[in-house]
């Protein structure tokens, strides 16, 4: 659908001809030339910006501007005046003008200052359907995001939760591979029972035995009391192995050992002790590769492997982005004790997390939020409070595919191709997938458009990437 646009003058030429060339640049718009009448339109339907003329006999734009803001101010107000002074530019922006134009209108920055207005308002839009979404953070284990990526993951670990089967967990780094793994203990039948973690690069070759297996007393040196492994602590639980793909080759042999026969014999100790177990495991590699490098036991990656779930990474979750940094926000708010931070987030905050490509995954988006609220200095973050890194970033990372066959392609299949993939990148988010590939809104929707007439079963859109993601 067309965005809509409200025009607003007394002078009825003036009207018609704005209203034609705001038309021409592809909005519905609906005018009228009398301030109380673009009142009543203002409540009583969803316009996406309104554009008004300042000085107007029965009541003035900054008037009309600051009436609007009081009952819809999620409406941008565009304000047009012909007096071309500081000072009711200034009276035009304190009434919650979104931004003034002079008389005569140029045709380009109109467009692009309606541009900017439009995506302004539907940013808002979706930060506040999003953060009516997040769910209480008091919950343990809660699994935040409504992407299609998320919801394969949630179903995942419905399906297998219930189960005893081995769960391998693959993700990049940050990506919260141990929260998942927390949720699929939680969704099974040892839900009551322990939970117990060890990372497995963390510990060193020589002490990863005896963690896992426990030892006897005098086992080696400052061994002097018995003490047990992992596998018995978690027993009636869960034992979580991350970055399992880290563990030596001669461990591996041992671990697949203990899996295989569900007994451990501890460092120094000639009893074998049993352990009732559920083995959950995560890594950042691909084993399968690791396998074929004979870096990791094909037997051992196929009995830890019965079910894998792929964790995404951020930057394909589309506008869970949005949603896990108002959580990030309000934890850190509370953690940090300055109560006065509300969960609001700028348009233009939100738009810079939603174009960075989040190399940390979901760790380093907390580590942004909880910065931005300790750099806060009013009552709401801001664009200024993110790291340089993330207000800098230039989506350019988008490659050709063009460049990954030796097909000679028409520029046209070339360009759909192009589209495909970049909405495929964002999860369907068509706006940020326009401001990956340099186009505005409205041009890419043209384009998909285009594509549908020309080849509906595989046009961008069709049976693609979600159609619920923030801005489609």
């Amino acid at each position: 659908m067309k965005e809509r646009i409200l025009i607003v003058d007394d002078d009825q030429d003036q009207c018609d001809l704005l209203g034609a060339v705001v038309g021409r640049l592809d909005y519905a718009v609906t005018t009228t030339t009398s301030p109380t009448e673009a009142l009543n339109l203002a409540a009583s339907s969803p316009f996406d910006a309104i554009l008004t003329d300042l000085g107007m006999s029965t009541m003035s734009g900054t008037e009309l501007c600051s009436r609007i803001m009081a009952s819809r101010p999620d409406v941008p107000v565009i304000v047009v005046t012909g007096l071309g002074s500081l000072e009711s530019a200034i009276a035009a922006m304190r009434a919650g003008a979104y931004d003034f134009l002079n008389k005569p209108v140029d045709v380009n920055v109109l467009g692009m200052t309606l541009q900017r207005a439009v995506q302004h308002r539907q940013l808002r839009e979706e930060v506040k359907r999003l953060r009516e979404q997040v769910p209480d953070p008091r919950v343990a284990g809660s699994m935040i995001g409504e992407s299609g990526a998320m919801k394969g993951v949630v179903d995942l670990i419905t399906r297998v939760g219930p189960t005893e089967a081995s769960v391998l967990i693959h993700g990049e780094t940050g990506t919260g591979k141990e929260l998942v793994a927390r949720a699929v203990h939680a969704a099974g039948p040892r839900g009551s029972g322990p939970f117990v973690a060890i990372n497995c690069a963390a510990v060193p070759a020589s002490l990863l035995e005896s963690e896992l297996f426990g030892h006897a007393r005098g086992a080696f040196t400052d061994a002097k009391m018995a003490r047990d492994g992992l596998f018995v602590r978690a027993s009636g639980g869960t034992l979580f192995l991350d970055e399992v793909g880290e563990m030596p080759l001669e461990m591996q042999a041992k671990l697949l050992r203990a899996l295989q026969e569900r007994t451990v014999r501890p460092v120094g100790s000639n009893t074998e002790m049993p352990f009732d177990t559920r083995i959950v495991t995560a890594t950042h590699r691909d084993l399968e590769a690791e396998v074929a490098s004979q870096r990791f036991r094909e037997d051992l990656y196929y009995r830890i492997n019965v079910v894998k779930i792929p964790v995404p990474p951020l930057r394909e979750r589309g506008s869970d982005i949005l949603v896990l940094a108002t959580h990030f926000l309000r934890k850190a708010a509370e953690r940090s004790r300055r109560a006065e931070i509300e969960m609001k987030m700028p348009p233009q905050f939100a738009s810079l997390l939603l174009a960075y490509d989040w190399p940390g995954n979901v760790r380093e988006l907390e580590n942004c939020m909880e910065r931005a609220v300790a750099l806060a200095r009013f009552d709401h973050v801001s664009a200024e409070d993110l790291p340089e890194r993330v207000r800098a970033f230039k989506a350019d990372k988008i490659k050709l595919v063009a460049e990954q066959s030796n097909e000679i392609l028409t520029l046209d299949e070339l360009e759909r191709r192009y589209i495909l993939r970049a909405l495929r990148i964002v999860g369907g988010n068509r706006s940020r997938a326009a401001e990956l590939l340099g186009l505005d809104r409205r041009t890419l929707y043209r384009r998909i458009e285009k594509y549908q007439r020309t080849s509906p079963d595989e046009s961008p859109g069709a049976g693609g990437p979600p159609q619920a993601s923030a801005g489609n």
